[in-house]
């Protein structure tokens, strides 16, 4: 099953790499956000799946879930999830402001 995800995180790691580095806003913003999902699974996958333990230490129970992993992509999440707001905010404003979403365009030329 790890293998599974990890090769699932390196194809949204290898698409939001092709996102960022093209020219229009909204794709890069989708590659930041698939980048982030990206590094939730590979958290995900490094903290060892184990299904069907608690993730509670109790008597009794010898194997369990470490609960670590989950809380941090929660976190991360979280913050993917504001991060990913922002930046939507921003090429919606941009685009407005300037007419166009693309970056060559933004640049502008300094000979002008």
């Amino acid at each position: 099953m790890e293998i599974i995800t990890s090769i699932l995180a390196g194809v949204l790691f290898a698409t939001a790499i092709y996102n960022m580095l093209q020219k229009q806003l909204l794709r890069i913003v989708i590659g930041t956000a698939l980048l982030s999902h990206g590094a939730h699974i590979l958290i995900f996958t490094m903290g060892k799946l184990k299904t069907g333990q608690p993730p509670i230490f109790t008597d009794g129970i010898e194997n369990y879930t470490d609960p670590l992993p989950q809380a941090l992509i929660l976190t991360s999440i979280v913050i993917s999830f504001g991060v990913t707001s922002l930046l939507l905010v921003l090429a919606y404003r941009s685009t407005q402001e300037n007419g166009t979403d693309n970056m060559e365009e933004l640049r502008g030329n300094e000979n002008e």
